[in-house]
């Protein structure tokens, strides 16, 4: 039986989780939030390989190496990409397995220019303002997909 993995990406500033904002944020550190993801992606039978860069470039092909791989789905954290990278919409577009879009804080009540997501489109689902259980959701979300998928079979 293949290895069921989720591909989880995180964006710009996310490497500096735990002194960023902690008010907003919280104080664990990407670290942290890679070993949460790698242990709730357990609990579900899926492996979790983890990616943070700030270079929009680098989550393209990032993005653009999944299409080759052999991902069950992507969690994706655009961080500041989401508001303007269209790049990053259409290299999720390509990409045919579920994808959620997921945000540590509440993009919705913040400043204005956060409310509007270009990546969102490209996902099955945003889910925002959980802090990491948001990841956790977003693994739930994936795997009811797929089961879906699979009963239509």
């Amino acid at each position: 039986m293949a290895v069921k993995t989720l591909l989880i990406i995180n964006g710009p500033n996310l490497s500096m989780l735990g002194m960023r904002e902690p008010e907003i944020y919280g104080k664990e550190t990407l670290d942290d939030l890679q070993n949460y993801c790698r242990a709730e992606a357990k609990k579900l039978g899926y492996l979790a390989e983890t990616f943070q860069s700030n270079s929009e470039g680098e989550i393209v092909t990032r993005l653009n190496r999944a299409m080759r791989g052999n991902y069950s789905g992507i969690i994706i954290n655009p961080a500041a990409f989401t508001h303007y990278s269209y790049a990053i919409y259409d290299a999720l577009l390509m990409l045919s397995v579920p994808k959620v879009e997921v945000h540590l804080s509440n993009i919705y009540n913040r400043e204005q220019f956060r409310s509007h997501s270009v990546t969102a489109g490209a996902c099955d689902r945003q889910i925002y303002g959980r802090g990491f259980a948001g990841y956790s959701d977003a693994m739930e979300y994936i795997d009811h997909l797929l089961k879906e998928r699979e009963k239509g079979k």
